[in-house]
Formats: structure tokens, sequence, C-alpha cells
């Protein structure tokens, strides 16, 4: 069994919903949901925590997981592509261990409701080869092919891709899915090389849309925290 290294990147500014990452959410503060379903999964063997914020730091630890440098501040701006963040985290743990072992994983604070189970998915289907990455994706509630439009001139509107047969219903429209935050699992060395993941080869596992519920506005916090506590209700 491959052994893997999951990563949490949380950065301490957020616009959109200031003191996000250690905002409490159903009884916890936001990041400590991702360290303990990333810390469930048999296969990963340690959590590290990417972030410029000592306080989030020091709540990560607390729940469980590893902060053994902080993020450099130009890799945690709003500009700042997670793909940088990515490879830096990567190189550190070389400079700091000599190799990186095993695949990379990433567990985004964003997305509290998914399951251990989502992430473990990904990961089995990483370790049956053939994919440089493995993202999770939902099934969009928009297809380009029947109700999605671009803008013309003088306020009309064409479909973003018009099918070789026209299409009434959206069940016969090819379907389409949403790539959510829940998980990406990467070989480390593709993203050591290549800039972006569909420079590469893919592969996706399907969760269900309650579970890739994506936290960027107080509104989807205030979404979440439904979700939330409805689910532990159920359980």
């Amino acid at each position: 069994m491959m052994n893997f290294t999951a990563f949490i990147f949380a950065r301490g500014g957020s616009k959109g919903l200031p003191g996000k990452n250690i905002k409490p959410l159903a009884g916890k503060p936001l990041i400590a949901w991702s360290v303990e379903q990333a810390l469930a999964v048999d296969q990963i063997d340690r959590v590290i925590v990417s972030t410029d914020d000592p306080r989030i730091a020091e709540i990560a630890e607390f729940y469980g997981a590893m902060v053994p440098f902080l993020r450099p501040s130009e890799l945690a701006t709003d500009a700042s592509p997670e793909w940088d963040s990515w490879r830096h985290a990567i190189l550190d743990t070389i400079d700091r261990e000599g190799s990186f072992s095993g695949p990379f994983v990433s567990v985004p604070t964003t997305s509290p409701l998914r399951d251990s189970k989502d992430i473990a998915d990904a990961v089995t289907l990483f370790e049956t080869g053939g994919a440089d990455v493995v993202v999770a994706v939902t099934a969009a509630h928009r297809n380009p092919w029947f109700n999605m439009v671009c803008m013309a001139e003088e306020n009309f509107v064409n479909l973003v891709n018009a099918a070789e047969r026209r299409v009434t219903r959206r069940q016969d429209a090819v379907r389409v899915y949403d790539v959510t935050t829940s998980v990406y699992v990467a070989d480390a060395d593709f993203v050591l090389s290549e800039r972006g993941m569909f420079a590469g080869r893919v592969k996706a596992i399907e969760v269900p849309p309650e579970r890739a519920i994506d936290i960027d506005t107080r509104l989807d916090f205030e979404i979440a925290e439904f979700l939330m506590n409805r689910k532990r209700g159920e359980d």
C-alpha cells in the first residue's frame, strides 16, 4: 500500500469571509473538519497544514495536524495560484526530509461536508494507476449544450456549445460535471514538472452535491452549517 501525505492549504486572508479557515462551523473551527477527515483515512500517514497565519497553525496542531513551516506571504494572497502552494509544500518537504515519499493529497478546508470515504475513494483510484491527478466531481446544474449561453451583440445570446443535433431536454444533453474542492490526489513529480492539473491524465470520483459545497462567501458558510447540523442530527 502506498503511503500518502495529506496537505491542507489555509491562508489567513479571505476577503469573501474574513477569518474563514478558523471560523466555528457546527462546533469546530472550519479547518478542524478537514484535518479530522484526512486523519481518518487509512492510507494517509500524516496531515501537514500550509499556512501563513500562526493562529491557524496553532488550531491545526490542536486537532492533530503538523505545521512544520509557515507559507511565504507571496504565496498567500488572493492572486496566488494554488498550484504554486502545492509546489512549495512538496519542495519544502524535500528540503527538510531529503525526499517526498508517496503521492500528494490536498484536502481543502472549504469542503467540510465531504466524507472521509470521498478522500479514501480518490486515494484508491489513484492507487490503481494510469492518472497523474485524481479529482472529485459532481453533476453540474447547468449544461453548455443545453442552458448555458454567452452574450453576443445587441443582447443576443448563443449556446456556449452547439450540439450536432438539437437538444430539447436537459436529459438528452451530454452529461457534464463541476470539479469540486473536495479532494485532489496527484503525483508529486507531476506537480513539480507541470503548471496545472489538466496538463496530465486526470481521473475523477463522483460525489453527491450535498457533499460538494465549496465555502467562499457568508451564504456558502450558512448553507454548509445548515447541512452539517442536519447531517449530524441524522447520524
